[in-house]
């Protein structure tokens, strides 16, 4: 007779499919695994008596509705601890788990990461001022057997451990620092917390304040500085934008002041003269030229004195070149 699947007869072909099925396998399933046996004291007879008609009617529980079924499901996100007579036997995974129903019992923890949102709490702050602060905690249990038989009510205990150390983190903290350091002060107060918590089997993940409520007086004060801080900023703004705009005419009015810079201006309005339509346009001798021309009349006005004495006049200043550009201004204005 033929094998009907013969690719799972080759023990080489079932390995490589075992493989493929576990890379395809999706890593956020791969979780710790709490399966665990623990030593129990030993069972006087009538210990052994109770376990043994546990089974017996275990038994029947499976196929008759009269008798307790023995089987217990554990759901995915939770680990179930098992107790034998009140001490601690086993730790089973989720699934289906045989449980004697008669000597033991069957405990479910919680693994999965819990939110725990924090009532609003005031607390004082190092500057005697009130403030009221809602918080969340995000934790997870990572040791089962301490978080139930260590503490009686671990969540419990974790909101007044989160509440207290609260307290005492925004008390050494002025009104300021809180309102602008919220990611601090829950960086600290997870710091401290995270110690307790693993001794109680607990691994806090992370703690964020949610809201901050201050007084009415506290708050009209904030707005006031805060106003201030801005006006004082626009007035930086102000006064530096103005000692920019000195600097740069200062440059703008050196560079115009040189005489290239007038030269090239004189150019520029003899050009848009010489557009206007009937328009005349009279070139004035350069500065040099004029300067020649004031010399040599300053000399023919002298030529009948003797040399010696006659002391010779100051020569006129040399008309500047700003004053040679009003002056023929000035000469086109009177021939149109």
């Amino acid at each position: 007779m033929s094998d009907p699947n013969p690719a799972m007869s080759d023990p080489f072909e079932r390995e490589s499919i075992v493989k493929e099925t576990h890379a395809y396998a999706k890593p956020e399933m791969v979780v710790k695994n709490f399966a665990k046996t623990y030593p129990t004291p030993p069972m006087d007879s009538y210990q052994h008596f109770i376990q043994n008609m546990g089974r017996f009617f275990g038994c029947w529980g499976v196929f008759c509705c009269c008798c307790q079924n023995p089987y217990e499901t554990v759901d995915q996100g939770e680990v179930g601890l098992v107790q034998t007579f009140g001490a601690l036997s086993r730790t089973v995974e989720p699934g289906t788990s045989y449980v004697n129903t008669w000597s033991e019992q069957l405990t479910r923890v919680n693994i999965k990461i819990n939110t725990k949102e924090l009532p609003s709490q005031s607390c004082f702050t190092r500057d005697n001022l009130s403030v009221a602060i809602t918080s969340v905690v995000y934790y997870n249990i990572v040791d089962p057997q301490k978080a139930i038989f260590s503490i009686s009510n671990i969540h419990s205990a974790i909101q007044e451990r989160t509440q207290n150390t609260m307290r005492d983190v925004i008390g050494n903290r002025t009104l300021q620092d809180v309102v602008e350091k919220r990611e601090e002060i829950a960086e600290a107060i997870e710091e401290v917390i995270s110690k307790t918590a693993a001794e109680w089997g607990v691994n806090i993940e992370s703690i964020l304040i949610k809201d901050l409520t201050l007084p009415a007086s506290v708050q009209s004060s904030f707005a006031k500085a805060a106003e201030a801080k801005r006006i004082g900023e626009a007035k930086i703004i102000n006064a530096k934008a103005e000692v920019e705009s000195a600097r740069q005419m200062r440059k703008a009015s050196d560079i115009l002041s040189s005489p290239a810079a007038l030269q090239i201006r004189y150019l520029d309005a003899l050009q848009n003269m010489s557009k206007n339509a009937g328009s005349k346009v009279i070139f004035v001798p350069s500065i040099d030229a004029l300067e020649k021309i004031v010399h040599s009349q300053g000399a023919n006005q002298g030529s009948g004195v003797r040399a010696s004495t006659i002391e010779e006049a100051p020569a006129p200043p040399a008309p500047s070149t700003e004053q040679a550009l009003i002056h023929n201004l000035q000469m086109q204005e009177a021939f149109r």
